[in-house]
């Protein structure tokens, strides 16, 4: 397989104490762990390995909230193409630093994901070089894809897997492979209700672009979804819900306390979900994407109060 040489095979993990809070039997995917710290190198490195040589050397940018960014730089890096990604403003510092420590140059544009997103076009035209969707790419989603492969490898009989959604790259390419191969398998997507533009998309049968966004998941903090993606999703995906940021932080710190790992907003949506009770599964073999771990260390206390409650079914230890 293509990304073989540059992306970690990690097994599922069974959660015992996830399976008994939510009353499923939960395996996590952990992409927290993933090189660059999250799942997006898998669509990245897939995009640039598929252009041409040329089209390479004339110069790669990219607009991201972080983790595509970090993508990006790697690949653009191992084939010795220049790189420029714009960020938001508000990029946390953890995943600005990464996206430079690969050589790619960064600039900071915007409050918002579209906002870098359109400052980075401009860019390319400018320089006539190659722009690389951080979602809305075929190749992007083939390459995110590969992460269904992996779960149905080595977990066939699963009955739903829940992913993050953005501006719905990793869904699709999730969603496309599973009702490909096993069609019963569910699929649900999570996003966060202060961009929550799937969800009102598909409420509305059409691509909606909200004027505003705010949520503590700053890797799917986007306005609308993709052209391609939402093809994608009203065609596989089962059903996509909304949870509050206070259901994220309290999933986060579950992640932290419960299996000590730092996972950041936009890979805790699915636990958050079950924790609300958002999705229809009781008693099944439900897989949850952890989409990545890119947290900015320093914001992390303020986040997340040390005095709020714990988690919604929370078991002694």
């Amino acid at each position: 397989m293509r990304l073989d040489p540059v992306i970690h095979h990690f097994s599922l993990q069974q959660s015992q104490t996830f399976s008994r809070m939510c009353n499923n039997q939960i395996y996590l995917k952990l992409e927290n762990l993933q090189k660059t710290g999250a799942f997006k190198v898998r669509g990245a490195y897939n995009k640039v390995a598929s252009l041409s040589a040329e089209a390479r050397a004339r110069g790669i940018f990219s607009a991201s909230a972080g983790n595509h960014a970090q993508g990006v730089a790697l690949a653009a890096s191992r084939f010795g193409a220049p790189c420029t990604i714009v960020m938001p403003e508000g990029a946390p510092e953890a995943k600005i630093t990464a996206t430079r420590g690969y050589g790619s140059r960064v600039e900071l544009a915007g409050a918002t994901y579209d906002d870098a997103h359109l400052h980075a076009k401009q860019l390319c035209r400018e320089k006539g070089g190659t722009f690389i969707h951080a979602f809305d790419d075929l190749q992007v989603m083939a390459g995110q894809g590969t992460l269904a492969l992996e779960i149905l490898k080595e977990l066939p009989d699963a009955d739903a897997v829940v992913v993050p959604v953005g501006g719905g790259g990793l869904i699709a390419g999730i969603a496309t492979a599973i009702k490909t191969v096993r069609p019963k398998t569910k699929v649900f997507g999570v996003q966060a209700s202060g961009a929550a533009s799937t969800v009102q998309s598909l409420r509305e049968g059409k691509r909606v672009t909200l004027e505003q966004i705010a949520t503590v998941a700053d890797g799917i903090a986007v306005k609308s979804p993709g052209e391609l993606t939402f093809h994608h999703i009203q065609k596989f995906v089962d059903d996509v819900v909304a949870v509050s940021d206070e259901a994220i932080l309290r999933a986060m710190y579950a992640f932290l306390e419960r299996t000590k790992m730092l996972v950041e907003g936009a890979g805790a949506v699915g636990l958050a979900a079950l924790f609300e009770g958002l999705l229809p599964v009781r008693q099944k073999k439900v897989v949850l994407v952890v989409s990545g771990g890119n947290v900015d260390i320093a914001k992390l206390a303020n986040l997340y109060p040390m005095d709020r409650p714990a988690p919604v079914g929370t078991v002694p230890r």
